[in-house]
């Protein structure tokens, strides 16, 4: 399988700039990122997620996401749902609020006590789940939390975002219709440096790998692993000529 990088936690933050509560996802998020849990996190970008950012829906493909949102409107929650699979964990900040009974937060730029007591009530509960989820081992192919009892080990590297996490993507065009591939340079390359060659089990290797990281429809496999072989000599071929 390919070497992706350790396992980290992705945090989508709401952002609604109309409600105070949206300022609150957000500077709760930045204070687990850059001061709480800097090497455990990264931070996913909703409105980039939702144009369709590949580096942002990679991550969350293949790892935990956390989702932040200030109302129960749930945006957060929703799009990362929508386009890469169901939130790990979620906070809601309106609830959170009557769950430790603070006032309403109250500015969208200059938060006032009440809006500064719900960043750091959210902060903490953001760090909860964060720990909580890394002590958990991580299904990448079922997109959700596997128990098996055995404690998970982290490597200590700097915060930054989901784009440039390491998670390589690809587009390849099947039946006229573009398509991401998680991780495929990675699965090249793999493949290249083992030594094989193009031919049906090659294919097959191929598509066994690339549906470990990747839904792929059952009516199409084969065309897929047409593709893949395609773009696997074209792999090669740029490798060769060193670009």
């Amino acid at each position: 399988m390919p070497d992706l990088p350790k396992k980290k936690v992705g945090i989508v933050s709401c952002s609604g700039e109309e409600l105070a509560e949206g300022t609150v996802t957000r500077l709760a998020a930045l204070k687990v990122l850059e001061q709480l849990r800097p090497a455990d996190t990264v931070t996913i970008c909703l409105p980039l997620f939702l144009a369709g950012g590949e580096g942002d829906r990679a991550f969350a493909k293949l790892y935990p996401t956390i989702a932040i949102d200030g109302c129960d409107k749930r945006c957060a929650a929703r799009g990362t749902e929508m386009y890469s699979g169901k939130p790990a964990a979620s906070i809601v900040v309106t609830e959170l609020v009557a769950e430790y009974g603070l006032g309403k937060p109250e500015g969208k730029r200059h938060l006032n006590a009440s809006g500064q007591q719900a960043v750091e009530a959210t902060a903490s509960e953001l760090v909860g789940l964060v720990d909580e989820l890394l002590s958990k081992h991580w299904n990448r192919t079922a997109g959700a939390i596997e128990e098996t009892g055995l404690p998970v080990v982290q490597t200590p590297v700097q915060a930054t975002c989901s784009f440039n996490s390491g998670i390589p993507v690809q587009n390849i065009v099947v039946n006229g219709k573009k398509v991401t591939i998680v991780a495929l340079p990675l699965i090249f390359q793999q493949l290249m440096d083992s030594g094989n060659i193009t031919s049906e089990v090659t294919a097959q290797e191929l598509l066994k790998t690339v549906k470990v990281y990747n839904l792929i429809p059952s009516d199409e496999e084969n065309d897929y692993a047409t593709v893949l072989v395609y773009e696997y000599l074209a792999f090669i071929r740029r490798q060769k000529e060193g670009k």
